[in-house]
């Protein structure tokens, strides 16, 4: 089993009701080597209190704090600059990790070499009659970028690989982020899109896993942003990350890439989109995503 230190960028804004279950997510991990970076994004609920009890009650704990809000990019930039392990990982603050995620991750990246791991992720749905959440079965879009398993692929290998674009379910070499600058953007609703498609093209080699790694929460209260695509300007910003990301790949010479990022896109995220902008009142809403389906790749 691996014994690379590994530091877990956790930020958080008003997650008091479900911080303690993700904290403890970590602590049940069975690599043993790891530290987290906390940072509070100027919560203004019980989360900057949990976050100080957890540094106070485990040394591997850090806290860092945002005196204003400036969004989760901001706040997961943060934490890089603090990184000082050979391997750098990131969970939200609403979701969980199974107890062997890092295990796997690490003892992948020490096998392989590669810049990279991704793993398999499922929802963590509200129970209907009742106040628990339930996890539901792996994706067929997740499936696709994760399963079978890889090791020292690429893109252009694995095309497929780039429909796997959210932070928390991979592990990076902390000296890769470095080499590239690789920042978040800030000031974006959706800063993982961007972000994971430069990964995929710097990478000479990534690895990919079928293991479930993380529960994705889907809030209960709809504070995920991902719950709020019905309105304009968070819309805007998807479809612009959509396409930034769609544009990288092309700048690359990934095509492949392209061809099936576009197709999951139309599989995945426009039925639902197309189904808002039928009864939306804002006609914007309809244009923009006209707009958006005419730019996609055929």
């Amino acid at each position: 089993m691996s014994t690379t230190d590994v530091t877990v960028i956790i930020p958080g804004f008003d997650v008091a009701a479900y911080a303690d279950e993700a904290l403890e997510s970590l602590r049940r991990q069975t690599h043993r080597h790891w530290k987290a970076i906390l940072v509070d994004d100027a919560s203004t609920d019980d989360t900057t209190r949990l976050f100080a009890d957890a540094e106070a009650d485990d040394p591997r704990f850090r806290v860092v704090r945002h005196e204003t809000q400036r969004g989760l990019g901001a706040a997961r930039n943060t934490g890089l600059d603090l990184v000082d392990t050979p391997y750098t990982a990131f969970l939200d603050a609403d979701d969980v990790l199974r107890p062997d995620a890092l295990s796997r991750l690490a003892d992948t990246l020490d096998r392989t070499g590669s810049a990279f791991v991704v793993g398999a992720y499922v929802r963590l749905r509200p129970d209907a009659d009742g106040p628990g959440y339930t996890a539901a079965d792996v994706q067929p879009w997740v499936a696709a970028a994760t399963d079978p398993a890889r090791e020292a692929t690429t893109l252009a290998a694995h095309p497929a690989a780039s429909g796997n674009i959210v932070a928390w379910s991979k592990m990076s070499r902390t000296d890769f982020w470095h080499e590239h600058a690789l920042r978040f953007p800030e000031g974006r609703y959706y800063e993982d899109q961007v972000l994971a498609q430069r990964m995929y093209t710097l990478a000479p080699r990534f690895d990919v896993i079928p293991d479930v790694l993380v529960e994705w929460r889907q809030r209960r209260d709809g504070g995920s942003i991902t719950q709020r695509l019905a309105e304009v300007d968070v819309l805007r910003d998807y479809l612009d990350a959509l396409g930034e990301g769609i544009a990288l790949l092309r700048a690359a010479g990934a095509d492949a890439a392209v061809a099936s990022r576009g197709a999951l896109i139309r599989t995945l995220d426009l039925p639902p989109l197309l189904a808002i902008a039928e009864t939306h009142p804002d006609p914007a809403y309809r244009i923009a995503l006209e707009a958006f389906v005419e730019s996609l790749p055929a």
